[in-house]
């Protein structure tokens, strides 16, 4: 998931309008938007300096400005939950891009955490690998709710025996599709690859232009579900993934069928690759699904609830997992809460992960906003349209994103190279690049 969008810094309130909300799954920043204002430590008026205060940098994503943000919402009642807890106040403060050309959330994250800037954190998939390494992540281990968590938790999230990162959702990716369309042309929804081209060329037969909305974030789902389906769901996962550690294995042998199956989808126009080149996500191809005009748009479940997204439709929608050899695949990567490990407010910051981590908090969390939550003791009916993806996860059929285990961080660095490749890259230069990543990462 990538997050974006422009800089704010204030305290929210439970339940109130906002001008933009974040989402598990968006996206990136805007410099400009940051360079006006001071040092956050400014901003806070001198009659509160006495105050215990955690400050909290997160995403916010651009929507409709009158619409209701669940999600945020849903993280504002723990938040709250913990602010009395614990007496302490948690200061916002956000950030997100306006379009292509400015700095990414993770960019500023990065950055911010290098600093010390702020105690925690909301960080995608990338930004948890690459400051874990550094050890400018604290180790969460030790929290007493950290042993209710999934174990597809700790394998992402863990950096070198450390757990540096825990979510409020366990955020999964998958194919939003038009059901009324796939049943006009009588087409089943499709398994594999080969399935999944074949109801392309009906759609786009039948005067659909370009059958699939996509953006310059979330074309790498394809690529992870028809890379590692067997890796993750073969039964050999830790001897793989030692091989590709030790070089014995290459990463580009895994992803190249990934990236000739985009390079299909580009050739034959089921793909605007110039205009996903430059997409935020559900910005650009969400209008085209609501009208019914674009019937496969992937996205992170949570779109599925959120009426700023995808969670209210005039078809029947189905979200279902990504083509593969082993059929429908979810797509999960991990977001996560990280606190500084020289946070200013180090131990209260432990504290406020503490309690938003609570199987009590987690349930609100969860129950609010209808996700799968990282606790193993908690579980909450998701609405109809995810039941195919949901029934895959139960199932344990899924593939990771990311994953803190592999010696090259996945899913930054294959978002960035299937942007080169919609940039006219060649399938053979992209696997150069992740050839090179892996020699660096051996050295």
């Amino acid at each position: 998931m990538h997050w974006e969008k422009g800089i704010v810094m204030k305290k929210p309130f439970v339940n109130r309008r906002w001008a933009a909300f974040w989402a598990a799954g968006l996206m990136v920043l805007s410099l400009a938007s940051c360079g006006g204002h001071e040092d956050p430590k400014n901003l806070i008026p001198k009659d509160e300096e006495a105050e215990r205060i955690v400050n909290l940098f997160s995403p916010m994503e651009k929507t409709d400005p009158d619409a209701e943000n669940v999600a945020r919402s849903a993280s504002d009642l723990t938040i709250a939950m913990a602010e009395e807890a614990l007496g302490v106040t948690v200061a916002y403060k956000t950030y997100t891009a306006e379009d292509h050309q400015d700095k990414t959330y993770d960019d500023i994250c990065l950055d911010r955490a290098r600093n010390d800037m702020d105690d925690l954190y909301l960080l995608n998939p990338d930004t948890i690998l690459a400051l874990g390494a550094e050890g400018k992540l604290a180790d969460l281990s030790g929290l007493g709710n950290a042993e209710n968590l999934r174990e597809i938790i700790r394998t992402a999230n863990t950096v070198d025996g450390k757990l540096v990162a825990i979510p409020q959702e366990v955020v999964a990716y998958g194919l939003f599709v038009n059901k009324d369309l796939f049943d006009q042309y009588g087409l089943s929804l499709p398994e594999t690859p080969e399935e999944f081209l074949e109801c392309c060329r009906v759609f786009q037969e039948n005067g659909i232009e370009t059958p699939i909305g996509a953006n310059r974030w979330w074309l790498e789902t394809f690529v992870f579900a028809l890379a590692y389906a067997d890796l993750y769901n073969g039964g050999t996962i830790e001897a793989e993934i030692a091989a590709l550690n030790s070089g014995d294995a290459r990463y580009s042998d895994y992803l190249r069928p990934g990236f000739e199956f985009l390079q299909t989808l580009i050739d034959r126009g089921y793909i605007d690759r110039t205009k996903a080149l430059v997409s935020e996500a559900i910005e650009a191809e969400g209008p085209d699904f609501l009208a019914g005009k674009t019937p496969i748009v992937m996205a992170y479940w949570g779109a599925a609830n959120t009426e700023t997204a995808y969670g209210k439709t005039d078809f029947e929608m189905q979200v279902i997992g990504f083509p593969s050899s082993r059929g429908q695949m979810p797509v999960m990567p991990m977001t996560g809460f990280a606190v500084g490990a020289n946070a200013e407010h180090l131990e209260d910051a432990m504290k406020v992960l503490d309690v938003i981590t609570s199987d009590e908090a987690l349930q609100v969390y969860s129950e609010t906003n209808r996700v799968i939550s990282p606790s193993k003791n908690v579980k909450v009916e998701c609405v109809p349209a995810l039941k195919p993806l949901s029934d895959r996860i139960e199932e344990g059929v899924y593939v990771l994103g990311s994953n803190a285990g592999m010696n090259v961080e996945q899913w930054g660095n294959t978002c960035l190279i299937v942007r080169d490749l919609l940039n006219g890259a060649t399938v053979d230069e992209c696997m150069a690049a992740f050839d090179a990543l892996q020699d660096a990462a051996m050295n």
